[in-house]
């Protein structure tokens, strides 16, 4: 089984992983002072910021939009099934299109955590 789960890690990074997922971003164009505000509600109401905090491995690139997307998306993975939204004021929106640092465990798991770039 074990060998099974590895594989299956292994071919997910390999590949990239694709389920036709939408993915919360924040949009170019917003001021850094929003884009932190989404990213201090984001970071503070159930998204998993770890990932970009300094020595993260989502840490760079170290741009605030960057960080904004990885935390709103992080966010949204974790409470669209109980209804939140991917508009944070207007900052950010839907797209199909993966943040720069996406994380395995935003994707299938909680409790994983695998870089894919």
């Amino acid at each position: 089984m074990a060998a099974f789960v590895l594989s299956l890690i292994l071919l997910l990074a390999l590949t990239g992983y694709s389920s036709g997922a939408n993915y919360c971003v924040c949009k170019d164009g917003v001021g850094d002072t929003a884009l932190q505000h989404s990213i201090d509600y984001a970071c503070g109401n159930g998204a998993d910021c770890t990932g970009i905090l300094q020595n993260g491995p989502c840490y760079n690139p170290n741009t605030i939009k960057d960080h904004c997307s990885y935390a709103v998306n992080s966010y949204y993975q974790r409470k669209a099934s109980s209804g939140a939204t991917c508009d944070f004021t207007g900052t950010a929106t839907l797209t199909s299109s993966p943040p720069a640092c996406k994380f395995l465990n935003q994707l299938l798991f909680s409790s994983f955590c695998f870089p894919l770039f």
